[in-house]
This record gives C-alpha cells, structure tokens and sequence, in this order.
C-alpha cells in the first residue's frame, strides 16, 4: 500500500489530532494545495479543513492561523515555535518551526 492511499475515508484524505491542546494536524497521505482533508480528533469527533498548501505525508497541518514566535503543540506537548507566519490548513515543519530545546 502506498503512503498516498493509507487511511483515505471514502477517497477523502484524513489527517489526525493526537491530543485535545494540539493546534496542528498529522496528515496520513500527501495532501495537495485546495485539498479538503478530514481531520479526525483523538477521542472522536471529525471536521474538515481545505489545505492552503501541498503538506507531505506525516507533517503537521496548521489547524489555525499560527504568528511568528507563536507556540506550535503536538502531542499535547510544545514542539516548536513558528519562524514565520502560516495561515490555517500551511504546511509546518522544519523550514518555518524552530526549537529551543537541545539547542
């Protein structure tokens, strides 16, 4: 089975929030610029969200618009912080999300 084609609901494209704080998406299949995915909550619960950008299989979809220096939660955990401004349903990972830790 193809990353493309691992967990489409109906040929719709899911993506999963993986705690109640998360204010980002995991997407289970490349996602296209204009693409709806289904975002599914842990627990239950599901809504969609049209991609304002491409997003890859497995990195984080914004589920609000998020401003630079803005803390980015995943895991109920802060991550990162933004690098730069990304509008709801953008693509985040390492080229606009920075860390402090470890560093």
């Amino acid at each position: 089975m193809e990353s493309n084609d691992f967990l489409r609901m109906g040929g719709q494209k899911t993506a999963l929030i993986l705690d109640a704080k998360d204010n980002v998406a995991v997407v289970l299949a490349d996602v296209a610029q204009g693409d709806t995915c289904l975002i599914r909550k842990d627990g239950g619960g599901e809504f969609e969200l049209a991609a304002t950008q491409a997003v890859a299989f497995g990195h984080k979809m914004a589920l609000a618009d998020l401003a630079r220096d803005a803390p980015v939660f995943k895991y109920g955990e802060e991550i990162g912080k933004m690098k730069e401004p990304v509008a709801k349903g953008g693509w985040i990972h390492t080229h606009n999300l920075y860390c402090e830790r470890g560093m």
